[in-house]
């Protein structure tokens, strides 16, 4: 008999939604038939995101470095999401790493679940959903990036370690100098990234999204979100099934098999005083294929102090710690972060 390597997530997608079908029930009947539940929209439209060849950078025409420059800043204002080739990470990394985060995770889900490597960095699903609209049709791997040199914690997984430990320096290299041009574009000194986030801070999450029986206006592979770093650059494979929210609809990202997907995160929002958007994003579930991904998040240490770069700022001062805290808070709380509104001033 083969062991399943995917979590019960049906089981526990249909408790929610035998729970969900009960608070809907006594909503409606104090709320005039309201409804309570919110899932997927249709797909309104399929969107090239921006797409940025960062060669430009290196052109020995000034004009053309300056107009890739502009390029990133334009895009991470306008649409908070864009896209990079000849990023300088190569195809064979990329594909060596895939291969590694796809053994990784056809483990099966009892040993994934129990496996102590890198202190048990395995999530499923959304522990903390209490409605069905809530719930994330996915596995991941959330790794710190400071685990990687101890040999001892991957255990039989010394291949993947050896393929992280080529691809986050080599990602880390590509966030940086995107954070770095954002932020001189605002006017902060062209080390500020560089002292903020370094490979120590940062974190990897390998990300599974199994096929689905639902269909993908009922269930989302990722509920929507936004990120909580400064950056976060994204290797996807070829099955799609990103969106993001733009002009107030939701728009599905067309893969491109050349590129990484950039997105700006919560604190370069405030660090830019709105400058920069971080957008509302998800991914809805495929039932006919598996999707993975592979997400870097460019973090700074939790003691790091968040302020706009320029006054009146629209936030108070807040470090990432506080922010992760309260972000946390919400979720459990609530079910959802409230993200940056908090911290409006």
């Amino acid at each position: 008999m083969m062991i399943d390597s995917n979590p019960p997530l049906l089981h526990h997608y249909q408790a929610l939604l035998r729970k969900s079908a009960k608070l809907q029930h006594a909503n409606n009947n104090k709320n005039n038939n309201r409804t309570f539940e919110i899932h997927n929209d249709p797909i309104v439209d399929e969107c090239e995101l921006p797409l940025i060849d960062l060669s430009g950078l290196e052109s020995c025409n000034a004009t053309e470095r300056v107009a890739c420059t502009a390029a990133i800043c334009k895009a991470a204002s306008e649409w908070g999401f864009f896209q990079v080739v000849n990023h300088g990470i190569s195809t064979e990394l990329l594909r060596n790493m895939k291969e590694e985060q796809m053994k990784l995770f056809k483990v099966p889900f009892d040993r994934k679940v129990t496996c102590e490597i890198l202190n048990n960095p395995y999530r499923w699903g959304t522990p903390t959903a209490t409605r069905s609209n809530q719930f994330s049709w996915s596995e991941a791997f959330h790794i710190p990036l400071t685990k990687i040199s101890n040999a001892a914690s991957w255990g039989e997984f010394t291949s993947l370690r050896e393929a992280i430990n080529e691809f986050a320096p080599a990602m880390l290299k590509v966030s940086r100098l995107l954070a770095s041009i954002l932020a001189e574009n605002l006017g902060y000194p062209n080390d500020a990234i560089e002292k903020l986030c370094d490979a120590s801070t940062c974190f990897l999450r390998l990300n599974h999204y199994p096929s689905c029986p639902k269909s993908q206006d009922e269930i989302f592979g990722l509920v929507p979100h936004t990120d909580s770093d400064f950056l976060t650059i994204l290797y996807q494979d070829q099955v799609g099934g990103l969106q993001l929210m733009k002009d107030s609809k939701w728009v599905a990202v067309k893969p491109n098999p050349d590129a990484l997907i950039v997105n700006i995160g919560d604190l370069f929002q405030a660090w830019s005083n709105d400058v920069y958007k971080s957008v509302e994003h998800k991914v809805v579930a495929n039932d006919k294929m598996d999707r993975y991904s592979i997400a870097y998040f460019l973090c700074p240490s939790y003691s790091t102090i968040i302020n706009g770069y320029r006054k009146p700022s629209l936030y108070r001062k807040f470090t990432f710690g506080e922010y992760r805290h309260r972000i946390q808070e919400d979720v459990k709380n609530i079910g959802h972060k409230i993200g940056l509104s908090r911290f409006l001033l």
